[in-house]
């Protein structure tokens, strides 16, 4: 009870402190989140929060958000945000509904890390399982990133979307598997790429079942939340409808993002590869890259099948990296996973390149860009190769935790080879 009271109170000042410091920030640099929200680096054209202002200006003016092809994000978010004040006078209300966002979303990473599952699951148990941080430093740690803050500050809308990802991790945990779905199919409505989460989603709901009401047939279970999730998405997809009047918004939100037609500059792969691409080539490496980045949700949900929470790790991590329209909310989301695997910490090998490169660019990313759009002494070339590097950095780490986790697995399977080094040949 004790240990409960005390746990209770230290995220009560975690989140307090977290809660401070974001409102400092917007108190004492009121120009920060124009500046933020500017960054291609935070917003892109499916998340930014100046598109979002020009959606909710047609909206309330009864004119389809979509006319003029600025506004590609969710009708939903419409009215919501139009009960809010207006953000250019009124901004305190966005604010506090962003840094609200950021807590429910440490929240759930708190819920994730007490639970153990990383270490510990129905299937699997690590060898270093009492090699675990706290979910009280594993919430401190994603409040307090600087990737995190900016993100916050910068308002970007794909927030909602880690968040709700997040709860539906932290819902299949604790054995509530429709919530989990629910929460899944809001995530997949705002961004369309959650739901390549589904399947290991569905592992660990079932892996998580309460034993009152266990389902034990898995293919059962899946048919169960497969129906769920298009139930959601089916209810999400008509009040759009309802909302809009029209069908426009699947081709404005995902058909933006399925074919591409903005090629605003983002820190992803596919912006750059297009511009120079021929038209006549156009369909194909598209389909390219959008196999690339759901080819992994197979081969990983059933290769790692014992621990299906370090699959939702690494494909966030690919997702990161390889989505249509990234941004540095996207590394947040993954960054925050990461904590929950500390038992295998000592056995990554590029801890220095990997942490080093996302440094490196972190900070030359925008000297880059300013060089290339403000100052004309550069080109695209300079922004490109800097995200490279920032890709690079970003594989590097999710390769490397790639490789615990498994070489974790095998050892627990061969515990003659703990500690002794191994080639791949």
């Amino acid at each position: 009870m004790n240990n409960g009271k005390m746990n209770s109170q230290g995220t009560a000042g975690l989140y307090t402190a977290a809660v401070l410091l974001r409102l400092l920030l917007y108190a004492f640099f009121p120009g920060l989140p124009d500046l933020l929200t500017a960054r291609v680096e935070i917003s892109t054209p499916v998340t930014s929060f100046k598109r979002l202002q020009e959606g909710l200006f047609l909206y309330n003016h009864n004119v389809s958000p979509y006319d003029g092809g600025v506004y590609h994000q969710a009708p939903l978010l419409l009215p919501l945000f139009s009960l809010l004040p207006d953000p250019s006078t009124y901004p305190i209300f966005a604010y506090v509904l962003y840094i609200i966002v950021d807590l429910l979303s440490a929240d759930a990473l708190y819920k994730i890390a007490e639970s153990g599952e990383a270490s510990v699951s129905r299937l699997f148990t690590s060898g270093r399982k009492e090699r675990r941080l706290s979910g009280y430093i594993v919430a401190a740690i994603y409040l307090f990133n600087p990737f995190t803050i900016a993100t916050c500050m910068g308002r970007p809308t794909n927030v909602f979307t880690s968040c709700a990802i997040l709860q539906a991790i932290a819902k299949a945990i604790s054995g509530n598997p429709l919530t989990s779905m629910l929460a899944l199919s809001f995530a997949s409505y705002l961004s369309m790429y959650p739901i390549l989460l589904l399947p290991p989603l569905v592992l660990l709901a079932y892996d998580r079942q309460h034993s009152s009401n266990r389902i034990p047939s898995l293919l059962q279970f899946a048919g169960i939340n497969v129906v769920a999730v298009t139930t959601c998405l089916s209810v999400l997809f008509l009040a759009s409808y309802l909302l809009t009047g029209s069908w426009e918004f699947l081709i404005s939100t995902y058909g933006l993002q399925l074919t591409l037609t903005d090629l605003t500059p983002n820190v992803g792969l596919w912006w750059y590869f297009f511009v120079e691409m021929f038209d006549s080539f156009r369909a194909f490496f598209l389909a390219v890259f959008w196999l690339h980045l759901s080819c992994y949700v197979g081969g990983l949900s059933i290769r790692i099948r014992s621990q299906p929470l370090a699959v939702l790790t690494l494909l966030l991590g690919i997702f990161a990296i390889f989505k249509p329209y990234p941004s540095i909310a996207d590394t947040t989301l993954f960054l925050a996973m990461v904590p929950l695997f500390r038992h295998v910490f000592p056995l990554l090998r590029y801890t220095f390149v990997s942490a080093s490169t996302i440094l490196y660019s972190t900070f030359l990313g925008p000297s880059f860009y300013y060089l290339w759009i403000y100052a004309g002494s550069g080109n695209a070339n300079f922004f490109y190769a800097i995200t490279l590097v920032w890709s690079l950095g970003q594989s590097l780490l999710l390769s490397d935790l790639a490789f615990a986790v498994l070489r974790d697995e095998w050892e627990v399977e061969r515990p003659e080879m703990v500690g002794k080094e191994i080639r791949q040949i």
